[in-house]
């Protein structure tokens, strides 16, 4: 009777873990090795049609976004 009492402590330890290690990575708290994780908004070069994140696109004289230097400056001429 006692070992069937300690493996359903164990198993309900088990589960309890799982469960919180789910939450976590639903949340978007923390992704693979524990580091935080930061989403981005991605938007599509006007050019290549190619989606990147914002925080990497050059800005053309037009106040359109491309994804390099090359797309911007086709698109100046």
């Amino acid at each position: 009777m006692k070992y069937l009492l300690l493996i359903g402590i164990v198993l309900l330890v088990a589960w309890l873990w799982r469960g919180n290690r789910r939450v976590d990575s639903e949340s978007g708290q923390a992704g693979a090795g524990g580091t935080a994780v930061q989403q981005q908004e991605m938007i599509r070069c006007p050019i290549c049609s190619v989606h990147f994140p914002r925080s990497d696109a050059l800005p053309g004289p037009d106040g359109r976004l491309y994804c390099c230097a090359e797309h911007r400056a086709r698109a100046e001429a």
